[in-house]
Formats: C-alpha cells, sequence, structure tokens
C-alpha cells in the first residue's frame, strides 16, 4: 500500500491507525519513517478528504494526528471539515451515525470507524466533547446491536421497514420485526472490543463515561474464552458456531480480541488469570496458523475479505484473503501490544 496511492477508506484507515500506534510507541530514532508515510498518504488525499459517512471518517485519525505532531494548521483545518461533516450524517432515530447514507442502518463497523477520528481529535484538543461523541455512539449502537444476556453483537439493525440493496449485503437481512440482523460475525465484535479498549486508554477514568463504557467492554469480552478453539487459537468467522463444518477460522478478529485482551489486563479492567492463556493461545495460533509468505516478508492470512450483512451461508462463503489494510492494521496492533507486554 504505497502511501502516495493511500486510499480514503476504512480498510486503510486501519492500516494508517496501526501506523499512528507505532510512531507513539516507537523511540525517536525511528519514528520518522512512520511520519513520512502518513503525511505523504495525507498530502494524496487531500483533496478528497472528508466525513460524510463512517468510511470516510475513519481516515480523517490521519489528519488529526498531523495537527498535533506537525502543528501544521492545514491538517487541523482539514480535521475540523471532517468532524463538520460527520456531525451531518446521517442518524437513526436513537442518535446512531448511520453506516449508509442512502438509508438509515446502525453496523458494528461504524463505531471502531468513528472511534480513530474522534480519540485522536480529543488528543489534539483536549476537548472532552470528542470524547462524549464516541460515548454517546457506543450507546445508541449498543442499545440495537448488543445481546444483553450474552454480551456479543449482532452486526446490524435497521431503522426502518425497508428492505435497501445496496449491491452488497444480501436483500432481506434484517428479521421483520426486531429489524436486527441474525449474525454474530467475528469482526464485527472485534471492531468494538478495540475501539473500546482505544477508549478505556485515551478516557480520564474521572469521566462520567468512563465507567460505562468499561461495563460494556467487559461484558464483550466475557463469553470469548469459552468460543476460542483450544487447537489453533482463534475464533471463527461466525462466533457461535465453532463446530459447524462450514465455518471458518478467521485471523483478523482474532488479532482484534487479542488486541482488546492486551490491552484490558494492562489496565487492570481484566483478569490476567482467565484471560493470558487465552491471549497466549491466540498469539501462538496466529503465528502458526495465519500467516503467510510474500518474499522476505510474513502477511496475515486466513483474513476474511470486506464484509457487509447477510444470514449464515453468506459470512461463510465469504473470501478468504491475505495481507489487506484492516488484516496488516490488526496484526500490527495485536503484536505490538503483545510483545509490549512481554517486555515489562
Amino acid at each position: 500500500m504505497p502511501a502516495a496511492q493511500y486510499k480514503w477508506d476504512w480498510g486503510q484507515g486501519t492500516f494508517l491507525n496501526a501506523l499512528v500506534h507505532l510512531y507513539n510507541e516507537k523511540p525517536d530514532a525511528e519514528k520518522q519513517q512512520y511520519l513520512t508515510y502518513i503525511k505523504t498518504a495525507m498530502d494524496a488525499t487531500y483533496a478528497a478528504a472528508n466525513g460524510k459517512h463512517p468510511n470516510a471518517v475513519a481516515s480523517g485519525h490521519g489528519m488529526a494526528f498531523l495537527a498535533r505532531i506537525t502543528k501544521e494548521e492545514k491538517y487541523r483545518k482539514k480535521a475540523l471539515e471532517i468532524y463538520n461533516d460527520f456531525l451531518l450524517t446521517p442518524r437513526a432515530s436513537n442518535g446512531g451515525v448511520s453506516h449508509r447514507v442512502e438509508t438509515v442502518e446502525l453496523w458494528d463497523d461504524t463505531v471502531y470507524m468513528l472511534s480513530m477520528f474522534l480519540l485522536e481529535m480529543y488528543h489534539l484538543t483536549g476537548d472532552e466533547k470528542y470524547i462524549a461523541d464516541f460515548a454517546a455512539q457506543v450507546k445508541a449502537h449498543s442499545e440495537k446491536l448488543a445481546n444483553k444476556k450474552t454480551g456479543l453483537w449482532v452486526h446490524g439493525w435497521d431503522d426502518d421497514n425497508i428492505d435497501y440493496d445496496d449491491k452488497c449485503s444480501v436483500v432481506g437481512w434484517p428479521d421483520k420485526i426486531t429489524r436486527k440482523s441474525s449474525e454474530y460475525w467475528g469482526r464485527a465484535n472485534g471492531w468494538i472490543t478495540m475501539a473500546l479498549a482505544d477508549a478505556l486508554k485515551t478516557i480520564p477514568t474521572t469521566s462520567t463515561h468512563w465507567k460505562p463504557l468499561e461495563k460494556e467492554f467487559k461484558n464483550l469480552l466475557k463469553p470469548l474464552p469459552a468460543l476460542q478453539n483450544k487447537t489453533t487459537g482463534h475464533w471463527s468467522q461466525l462466533l457461535i458456531y465453532p463446530n459447524d463444518p462450514s465455518n471458518f477460522q478467521e485471523s483478523s478478529c482474532t488479532a482484534m480480541f487479542g488486541y482488546a485482551m492486551a490491552m484490558g489486563i494492562k489496565m487492570k479492567i481484566l483478569n490476567a488469570k482467565k484471560y493470558q492463556p487465552v491471549l497466549e493461545l491466540a498469539n501462538l495460533g496466529l503465528k502458526n496458523y495465519s500467516t503467510a509468505k510474500e518474499g522476505k516478508y510474513l502477511i496475515p492470512s486466513q483474513v476474511c475479505g470486506g464484509t457487509c450483512i447477510g444470514g449464515k451461508d453468506y459470512y461463510f462463503k465469504r473470501k478468504i484473503t491475505t495481507g489487506t489494510g484492516f488484516g496488516i492494521g490488526s496484526f500490527i496492533l495485536f503484536g505490538m501490544e503483545y510483545d509490549k507486554q512481554k517486555s515489562r
């Protein structure tokens, strides 16, 4: 993904976020390569940059990051333009930002795409309105998507009684009564766990938003140890059918859950005795089962390609890819947190 060919989207936005994390964590002598990539990518897409829907907002964190690091006014200006676009995005009846602009639907994916930008805007400005925006979106999405008994989230919810054909989702996916989708997709839940982990690291524990977010985080992580494959260390494409022969081991959600667990243990939110063995198994499993060689490099394999919403068969038949921006990004994020934990 050459920086000069960066595309203003969510997949590369996830990869870009991993580079921001690398910049923040690496010693000064190693920071420049990450800053150069981010700056090149943001300059290449400056004219196209916008926040008119969640997948566009996703890359906006690059502008906010550069405004913070370089102090250049053009990046602050663009970041504020993206935020103003965000304020005008279509909303559901409960205030949740719609994943689509053509119709109003709440998707898990939206929470992470917004979190990258809103949390970076808080880093830039110190203004708690960005934290409040994020917390409001978690609440609105959880209200419609979270299973209050298990903690897991279904993938989507439709705000009206009209089935919309976006040429990606399966027409008729919403339940006729609840308007919810039926399945607990691995990466959808991975997006939420990463967003919550990053928020809990960023938001002051004295904030009124911290405790509700901590509760949501713990509820979602609670069922995951029992759903992990004890041989491969992975979670499945669809979480609650680990023994279905049509299901498959999916690496991006495994890296995402691993990242969230590592963060949760570090922040003393999660019980290390319960979650550390799960984390170790995920790390070993990703190395043994979900890396492929590409020249002298190792890249993620067993990554579910870009996915919309459907029924069980739809998820089971999704293309399995190697690499991809979100695959590489999730592996980097997990690997960084795991290595940091081992070095302490």
